[in-house]
């Protein structure tokens, strides 16, 4: 595992500014805060910044996961004390009011920033606390604002946990080439023993170069870009936006079954925050 994996010309930045930072801070070798979310506010989560994506819930989400995705819904997504507080919950909900319910013995968010925050490329730093029940899924990750069909605009998944692996932290991409339903999925992990008790920063640097994962400040796995221009291994060159969710089940996060009796469960965000050049 390497200790260090950012480019040269920024390592020593990160490594001596980022963990005193604030989000007024300007840092990173020439990258400066363009996008964050203190979750300073209580109450729903700022609508100029997040909204909710609850398309696939009358099919089923992907993966085979078991959830509800609620939107606007204090039970499942709120900012309270500082934290945005992602909870999935063991209920069923009322169809006559949930006219898009389909079934699901579970609920949960799914905030994206879609048309509200879109970048290309800088460096993405996310500080959380994971849930550890088993069947948890939780999640930070980028997809593509133009339409493509998965994979073929890229996935940079930020960070993901699975409640039956407690402390192990993942970050991948996935492409045309490179994705998890061929087995050809590019990424890393790193243990974080914590993970589910403590807040921890997960980090990403993105470049036209490559794309570095990372915790804590220490690097973990570099996907490089292989300059060979073709979108089939590369196609991290436009506009992607955030996306939070806390998934139940699934192929993944529900490989060893699902722990009626743990939830509700949390995914806990203190701050979010986005730099550029």
């Amino acid at each position: 595992m390497s200790k260090l994996v950012w480019p040269v010309a920024i390592a020593v930045a990160w490594v001596l500014c980022i963990g005193s930072a604030s989000a007024q801070d300007d840092m990173l070798d020439g990258y400066r805060l363009v996008w964050n979310d203190e979750f300073n506010v209580d109450g729903l989560p700022d609508p100029t910044r997040w909204t909710y994506d609850v398309e696939r819930n009358r099919d089923g989400w992907y993966n085979n996961e078991l959830q509800y995705y609620a939107a606007d819904r204090p039970e499942n997504a709120r900012v309270e004390n500082g934290y945005l507080i992602i909870e999935a919950r063991r209920e069923r909900l009322d169809p006559a009011v949930f006219s898009d319910w389909g079934g699901q013995d579970y609920t949960s968010a799914r905030l994206i920033s879609r048309g509200r925050g879109e970048w290309t490329y800088g460096f993405y730093e996310v500080r959380a606390k994971v849930p550890c029940g088993r069947g948890t899924w939780p999640a930070i990750w980028l997809l593509p604002v133009a339409s493509a069909e998965w994979p073929a605009g890229g996935e940079i998944d930020i960070m993901e946990h699975v409640g039956h692996a407690r402390g192990e932290i993942h970050g991948t991409v996935h492409t045309t080439r490179y994705n998890h339903t061929q087995g050809t999925e590019r990424g890393g992990r790193r243990r974080v023993r914590d993970a589910c008790d403590a807040f921890h920063r997960y980090q990403v640097l993105w470049t036209p170069e490559g794309i570095n994962f990372g915790v804590d400040d220490v690097g973990y796995y570099r996907f490089r870009n292989d300059g060979r221009n073709d979108p089939a291994t590369w196609p991290f060159d436009s506009p992607f936006y955030m996306i939070l969710n806390l998934a139940v089940g699934g192929d993944w996060g529900g490989a060893e079954g699902v722990d009626e009796r743990a939830f509700p469960q949390r995914l806990e965000i203190d701050y979010v925050r986005v730099f550029s050049r």
